[in-house]
């Protein structure tokens, strides 16, 4: 029968219980495990840390556990950690090869580019289907220095999860996203409001109505019936 833990057993906590010479065999093991993983790793390849495809990500995750758990736990023989470290990095580079002859499994694998904004009005299919709110869609403009949905010509959301735009020349009337609407929400109105200035965008989709003296009703793309002020990038002095 194991001897009960004592709490707070600072000689526990921090040296352990086994032998002073175990701290020499874990230099030793982080040594062997460490270079046969870089080994493997620089013969699969693979880009930089914010190129990581969702195979090398996996692989990333399943290296880590593999590697750290023999470079400690005595009880965890080397060749173990090293023959599934090795059954690992063969699954990745099966995967790779797959992925380079079909593209299906690409697809399947890796995701594929979706459309978000096109000419100022977002996607809401897209939204939809990869789960993405329009609050962090914002964001991601907003990081790169759009102030409104009518300055992007085109945004794609890449299968990395990337945001990837392209502004409108020139930019056009749109839906304000800056300052943020948590922070300072647009003002808002509903059906039966007269067009004047640079028009009406809507709330959900960023549709732009800019037909002036023209009563509102409903988003004619999206059915959403809030509208707010189109406002231009210059009215920011940008």
């Amino acid at each position: 029968m194991e001897d009960p833990i004592v709490p707070f057993d600072l000689m526990r906590m921090f040296f352990g219980t086994d032998p002073a010479l175990f701290y020499l065999e874990i230099v030793f093991r982080t040594f062997v495990i460490y270079a046969y993983a870089l080994l493997l790793i620089r013969w699969v390849g693979g880009r930089g840390i914010a190129q990581m495809s969702v195979v090398e990500f996996l692989l990333v995750i399943a290296l880590g556990s593999a590697v750290g758990d023999a470079m400690f736990y005595p009880e965890v023989p080397i060749l173990h950690a090293m023959l599934v470290i090795t059954i690992v990095v063969l699954i990745n580079k099966f995967l790779d090869v797959l992925i380079f002859q079909y593209k299906p499994i690409e697809e399947i694998i890796d995701g594929v580019t979706s459309e978000v904004v096109s000419d100022g009005v977002i996607n809401m299919e897209t939204l939809r289907k990869s789960k993405l709110g329009k609050s962090e869609l914002f964001e991601g403009l907003r990081e790169q220095g759009y102030v409104n949905l009518g300055a992007v010509r085109q945004a794609y959301l890449e299968s990395s999860g990337r945001l990837s735009t392209f502004r409108a020349r020139p930019p056009r009337p749109g839906l304000p996203i800056e300052p943020a609407w948590s922070v300072c929400p647009p003002e808002k109105f509903g059906p039966g409001t007269v067009v004047t200035g640079t028009g009406a965008a809507c709330c959900k989709c960023g549709t732009v109505i800019q037909d002036s003296g023209r009563t509102l009703t409903a988003c004619p793309r999206c059915g959403n019936k809030t509208w707010t002020h189109a406002v231009l990038a210059e009215q920011y002095g940008s």
